[in-house]
């Protein structure tokens, strides 16, 4: 497990350095925050430098440091300043009009990018069958859509988030509204539901151990700005509804000596490790994966 941290000296980071960029496609940014981001949204990257050295670039200062994203308007509007765990935030952003005929907005990756690591999970042996998938979180990400109409296997997806906007939105793309195609399984015993609901409750829709795969794409991070003790209870509610035998994935750029320690802390009794995906236009990736005994 050492052997795939990277060394990260949080005791020696400082307050450093500002950036701000137009939202837009293509470029440097594309590759962190996808091809369908808003034209409207301003994209604030706060970095923290270590003291007597130049201000890195941001693939340089991922490997080295933290970083925080904030999404404001490009009018400095009521966004300005908000924290990424607000679901104030989301609603606006999930509402913003869509680039072309994309539908779907991923922050990190899509489906494409993941679907080496899901696939052989979800051919396992279940007990249920199809078995249950729960992505927290989802916003409008490509990975509940993916699951459903590109798995060759039976799969049972549930997509949730607080952001009724989102939620209202992958409803639709599902059922065929906003002049598209309803959305068809890649296997006939497949299905896929949206409902919102907070990550850090789930008691109002899932029992325990409900849950053979639950996903987690950048929720934690956002959870997080809000305050550790909240990511904390996003991270037990997901290993209450994961079956014993079931593993929980979150997909983060966080760097593993940051995460590692906190998931290590907050799942005793499971087994933790993580996993380099990407790059993906020039950025890695870590899968951490949280699973109970086979």
């Amino acid at each position: 497990m050492a052997a795939l941290r990277r060394t990260l000296h949080l005791a020696s980071l400082a307050a450093g350095t500002r950036r701000t960029v137009a939202g837009r496609e293509g470029g440097n940014w594309e590759g962190k925050l996808g091809s369908s981001l808003p034209k409207s949204l301003v994209i604030e990257i706060v970095t923290l430098k270590t003291p007597g050295h130049m201000a890195p670039t941001l693939q340089q200062f991922r490997r080295t440091g933290r970083w925080v994203m904030r999404v404001l308007p490009s009018s400095a509007g009521s966004l300005a300043g908000s924290c990424l765990a607000d679901r104030s935030l989301w609603d606006k952003l999930h509402a913003q009009p869509r680039q072309g005929s994309v539908c779907t907005f991923d922050w990190f990756f899509g489906y494409e990018e993941a679907q080496g690591l899901l696939l052989p999970l979800l051919e396992k042996s279940w007990a249920a069958c199809p078995p249950r998938v729960l992505d927290v979180g989802c916003g409008t990400s490509s990975l509940c859509t993916g699951l459903y109409t590109k798995c060759p296997h039976p799969v049972d997806v549930l997509g949730v988030d607080f952001s009724p906007v989102a939620v209202a939105h992958m409803n639709s793309l599902l059922e065929g509204g906003q002049g598209q195609t309803p959305l068809c399984p890649g296997h006939p015993e497949s299905s896929l539901h949206f409902m919102q609901a907070d990550g850090q409750n789930l008691q109002p829709l899932a029992s325990s151990g409900s849950f053979q795969l639950v996903l987690d794409k950048g929720t934690w991070d956002a959870v997080a700005r809000g305050g550790l003790p909240g990511a904390y209870q996003l991270l037990a509610e997901c290993l209450r509804v994961l079956s014993p035998q079931g593993t929980l994935i979150q997909f983060s750029d966080e760097d593993p000596d940051v995460r590692l320690p906190c998931l290590e802390k907050g799942s005793q009794g499971w087994t933790v490790t993580v996993q380099e995906l990407g790059p993906f236009r020039g950025i890695t990736y870590f899968a951490y994966m949280v699973q109970g005994s086979d």
